[in-house]
């Protein structure tokens, strides 16, 4: 047995790679596929089969692409009209080399969800792995909000139906493979820890702590999740079948003037350098959203109808970038500022700043009670954890649609727990033509370290 798990970084996705003698499956493969290609390639075997769990909101699916990179077939759920691949029927067994996955249906975190159970046939009849998708995770359970709270209870009942009644009597060695590891969008505790079995997972789950069902379906209504507007693109291509990339983008390396024409196009500038950078120069109305926080972020903001520019760091990390964006669906990338944010300022083009501020100098800021706004861009939950006196809390995500409750006639403090995220909000905020706003470094973290007060 040859078993690869995939990690996509930023957005946390789980996709695998499972091979014996010579043939081959994977399940939820992301957008660019390559990887698996080169697996089945240097591992002299066939991909026959690939399974989507669910159809996903949070990337885009890569099946289609991979078939069309190896003729492989397409295994999804019942439950959702999808316009590509086959159904899938609760107990369809698929054998490949000696193993054999069995379609289990698991609804709940969305009707068409289904588990993925691996036996070993060279070994014995009982199962080996399970591959849950969004249904069970590694500390955590999948979100049961994506069709709104008045479906939220029904979807609730079934994924613990779904838990308690299929996945787990499968039993406590079976080792879990879930669709997201810690950091994704899809749940709200996934644990750190990447592996796990569904006995530890028995006792250590908070979720599974809940085996009464009416308690599990309460804890799963008391969760609050962000709703990134980009999902529904994703449910859209996925729905669909997105277009396919056959490779990756290759964004032109643009020189200052021809960026420039870009952007009098209407090309929306994304700077992928840390805040530090950005603050001490960049090029007026850009998003600053650095290039780790892209997979998270990008999706709140950028537009599905313009194109994207791009500033780096370093032009080594362009193809991260686009790896990125892509797996958003963001494939109009139109290029990149070649030498970088000197090349443009060397042109004697016009940059602009933004004003970082230590957590001391806030602290004397508000002990004098000089007039500021001071924004919070945490999550609602990082707030109710502890903030500073005096803040108020809206999330970077939803500053561009709450920027009338940001006064532009006094200056603006934005914090969030690291300086990362709030120097996205300092950009939104420019780019609304706010002009006195500093981020703190090192925000959150900074406050605590200094020894400085919090409140609940």
């Amino acid at each position: 047995m040859k078993f690869e798990r995939i990690k996509s970084e930023g957005l946390a996705h789980l996709s695998y790679f499972i091979g014996s003698e010579n043939e081959a499956i994977v399940i939820d493969p992301r957008r660019d596929c390559q990887v698996y290609a080169e697996l089945a390639r240097r591992e002299g075997m066939n991909i026959k089969y690939i399974f989507e769990t669910h159809r996903n909101e949070d990337y885009v699916i890569g099946s289609l692409e991979l078939k069309k990179l190896t003729n492989a077939e397409i295994y999804h759920g019942h439950g959702v009209d999808f316009k590509y691949g086959n159904y899938v029927n609760e107990g369809q067994k698929f054998d490949f080399g000696s193993m054999r996955l069995t379609a289990l249906h698991t609804p709940g975190h969305t009707d068409e969800s289904m588990s993925y159970v691996l036996t070993d046939l060279d070994t014995g009849k009982e199962p080996v792995m399970v591959f849950t998708g969004d249904a069970l995770f590694v500390g955590d359970t999948g979100r049961t909000d994506l069709y709104g709270p008045e479906k939220a209870p029904e979807l609730a009942a079934n994924l613990y139906e779904s838990i308690f009644n299929k996945i787990l009597p499968l039993g406590d060695g079976v080792i879990l493979c879930p669709a997201h590891g810690a950091g994704s969008v899809c749940g709200g505790a996934i644990a750190k820890r990447d592996y796990s079995t569904l006995g530890l997972e028995r006792v250590q789950n908070p979720a599974l702590q809940k085996t009464n069902r009416e308690e599990f379906i309460k804890f799963k209504l008391e969760e609050q999740l962000d709703f990134p507007p980009y999902f529904k693109k994703m449910e859209q291509y996925n729905l669909q079948g997105p277009p396919l990339l056959q490779g990756l983008p290759v964004p032109k390396p643009l020189s200052p003037a021809d960026f420039r024409k870009e952007m009098e196009k209407g090309a929306v500038v994304v700077d992928t350098r840390m805040p530090h950078s950005f603050g001490g120069a960049h090029i007026r109305n850009s998003y600053s959203i650095w290039l780790g926080g892209v997979p998270s972020f990008a999706g709140w903001f950028l537009p599905y109808n313009k194109p994207i520019i791009l500033v780096l760091e370093e032009k080594e990390q362009l193809e991260t970038a686009v790896r990125y964006l892509v797996r958003l669906g963001y494939d109009n990338i139109a290029g990149f500022l070649n030498g970088g944010i000197s090349a443009w300022y060397m042109k004697a083009l016009p940059t602009d700043g933004l004003s970082f501020i230590s957590v001391h100098d806030l602290k004397n800021k508000l002990e004098k009670q000089e007039e500021m706004t001071l924004l919070d861009v945490r999550k609602k939950k990082e707030w109710d954890e502890g903030h500073i006196q005096g803040a108020k809390n809206i999330y970077v995500g939803e500053l561009e649609e709450n920027l009338d409750k940001v006064s532009k006639d006094s200056q603006v403090i934005v914090y969030c727990d690291s300086s990362r995220r709030s120097n996205i909000a300092a950009s939104i905020l420019k780019k609304h033509g706010y002009n006195d706003i500093h981020n703190v470094l090192g925000s959150m973290t900074a406050w605590k370290n200094a020894g400085y007060d919090t409140v609940k």
